[in-house]
């Protein structure tokens, strides 16, 4: 069974919404849902097959985008 998996995120509150188009962009990699606006704080909804290649794409962007908790779900 695979099984979702949520990633919190920090990022600068400014770029959340090009957070949102990256993430749209890479096939539906992932779904961003923001938290906390004013500081920046994120959940990205993915599954633990695609968090690898989810995880690399983020690395790779031109924000920077701070992982701090990752939660698998059933």
């Amino acid at each position: 069974m695979n099984k979702d998996l949520l990633a919190k995120a920090v990022l600068p509150p400014t770029d959340i919404q090009i957070l949102s188009k990256l993430i749209e962009g890479l096939g539906h990699l992932g779904v961003v849902t923001t938290l906390d606006r004013l500081q920046g704080e994120v959940v990205i909804q993915t599954t633990q097959d695609c968090w690898p290649d989810l995880r690399d794409a983020l690395e790779a962007m031109p924000i920077e985008v701070r992982i701090i908790d990752e939660e698998s779900r059933v």
